[in-house]
């Protein structure tokens, strides 16, 4: 298949001179060899950049879902009163309680982890919980944007898969990656899935953009994919999901390429080894790119070197793009301009959570009508009015168990 650009795809990693015009870089992933006795935790870090995160489901499939919005919804209880009588629903910290962090074990968080509490946060929380509860249909939704969003990279990518036997090589793949598309987006060309982590308020973000293209003003643009099940355009609520998602890339992005993201913040969180010998495959793809490194501090070097001198500018343009499964058929685009005070602040609410500062949060009533499309209404303790002193005394339960 040859590039849309021109010229035809070559299975390597794409090089100081890649342009508008030369050959398509390819874009690896990292695939766990089996049997090597990886250490825990490093399945978690094989999953980081393989793809764009997981898109949001579709629940336009709802026929009265206008209706539910517009409903104030008396299903949900009175848990936002008993939050109200308690103060901004912050508490002081207890020492034997492990925050979430700690009990799902987590290094890092997505950014879709964050984007997806905008909507409800005890239903993300019950995803990390009870992952099996989601729906076939819900499920089938997600594959289904995973495949188009796929089909999308191959048009510029050639994937191929290299085995890694630690997470030192899986972050090497990561890192080469990046390698490979700072130049190609220098030269003025188009990316996709590129790879964003950081640390904010001493948490760890990680994510992947869809893609990074150049408007005709010569603006840097980050576009976003929604499909869609339905043949319409989200409400709302979806769409403030969406907004907040592509605004904490620009954020992250934009740290990236001026410096403020470091590598030591990256060797803390994950925990990796700088000294470690990188992988003879994950060494051949490296010096198949250019890049003679053999340990990973030395790949972590120069990835960050690349970042911080490629005069790559900040991100200036926010464009969300909604697509019909089905069909493929455009439904709508919506710019979004980034208040990044409102950002930072909505991102320190969420990670409070994640820190241990306050208690999971369900809808207010207001919008209640989400309970009705959410896979663990049944189940819900803060629906059924627990509210957050039930949660925190269940919780606390389980840790004594």
């Amino acid at each position: 298949m040859d590039d849309a650009r021109g010229g035809a795809p070559q299975r390597r990693l794409q090089g100081q001179e890649a342009g508008p015009g030369s050959a398509r870089p390819f874009r690896s992933w990292s695939r766990a060899m089996a049997g090597t006795g990886r250490e825990s935790g490093a399945a978690e870090d094989a999953d980081f950049a393989d793809l764009s995160d997981s898109e949001f489901p579709d629940f336009s499939e709802l026929r009265d879902i206008e209706e539910l919005g517009n409903q104030s919804g008396s299903s949900l209880g009175s848990p936002r009163n008993q939050a109200d009588s308690q103060g901004p629903g912050k508490r002081k910290r207890e020492a034997d309680v492990p925050t979430p962090m700690e009990r799902f074990q987590l290094r890092y968080l997505w950014v879709t982890d964050l984007s997806t509490q905008s909507w409800c946060e005890q239903q993300m929380v019950y995803r990390k919980e009870l992952p099996g509860f989601q729906s076939v249909e819900k499920a089938a939704v997600l594959d289904a944007g995973a495949s188009i969003h796929r089909a999308r990279e191959l048009e510029l990518h050639d994937l191929v898969s290299i085995h890694t036997s630690t997470k030192e090589d899986t972050w090497a793949v990561k890192l080469l990656n990046i390698l490979s598309m700072v130049p190609t987006l220098q030269a003025g060309g188009t990316i996709r899935e590129f790879p964003v982590f950081g640390e904010i308020e001493g948490v760890f973000l990680v994510g992947v953009i869809d893609e990074l293209h150049y408007t005709s003003k010569g603006e840097l643009e980050l576009a976003e994919l929604k499909t869609r099940k339905r043949p319409m355009m989200p409400l709302e609520a979806q769409k403030e999901k969406d907004r907040f998602q592509v605004s904490l890339y620009k954020c992250i992005f934009d740290a990236m390429v001026q410096g403020k993201v470091t590598s030591a913040s990256l060797v803390h969180h994950m925990k990796l080894s700088p000294e470690l010998l990188l992988g003879r495959q994950v060494q051949s793809h490296a010096r198949q790119g250019g890049f003679r490194v053999k340990s990973f501090g030395d790949l972590l070097e120069l990835t960050f070197l690349s970042l911080t001198l490629s005069d790559l500018p900040v991100i200036d343009s926010l464009k969300i793009e909604y697509s019909h499964q089905e069909t493929n058929t455009m439904l709508g685009t919506e710019m979004v301009v980034c208040e990044e005070k409102k950002v930072r602040d909505k991102l320190r609410h969420y990670l409070e959570y994640w820190t241990g500062l306050r208690e999971p949060q369900g809808v207010d009533v207001k919008e209640a009508w989400k309970c009705r499309m959410c896979d663990y209404a049944a189940i819900c303790e803060w629906r059924q009015g627990g509210g957050p002193r039930t949660l925190s005394q269940g919780r606390r339960a389980k840790v004594t168990q």
